[in-house]
């Protein structure tokens, strides 16, 4: 049987925003596109949270208080059940440099605040990195 062209598979998602209404709506948009979403709200959380649910894709805040996101994607990479998560910045901050610092950091991808829906869609539906529930 063939899939259809905009079908997106079920993913374990983690939302990590220290605005919690952020997180929140983000959330229910992901929910909405069939998906199994959790969210923290700070990077300690989103740390615990990625090792207790191994996530297949994780949204991360980098501007967050305390351990920010560069910091809480190093973590998790350092992990052995961190290597091979979908880990994207969203966040605020797109300079040249913000981006960089992102990849050095171990981010696959950058994705800058407000995201599109069909950016979301965009992101799940490429495969890349993306384990399948």
């Amino acid at each position: 049987m063939a899939v259809p062209e905009n079908f997106v598979r079920k993913h374990c998602v983690l939302v990590v925003d220290d605005l919690v209404d952020v997180a929140n709506a983000l959330a229910r948009v992901l929910r909405a596109m069939g998906h199994d979403v959790h969210v923290a709200t700070d990077g300690s959380a989103g740390i615990d949270a990625a090792e207790k649910l191994r996530p297949d894709v994780i949204l991360l805040d980098i501007g967050m208080p305390g351990l920010d996101g560069y910091d809480v994607c190093r973590r998790i990479r350092q992990q052995p059940w961190g290597k091979d998560i979908l880990i994207t910045a969203l966040t605020g901050w797109d300079g040249e440099s913000d981006v960089r610092r992102a990849k050095a950091a171990g981010f696959n991808r950058y994705l800058s605040k407000p995201v599109q829906t069909s950016t979301l869609a965009k992101l799940f539906a490429s495969g890349t990195h993306v384990r399948s529930h």
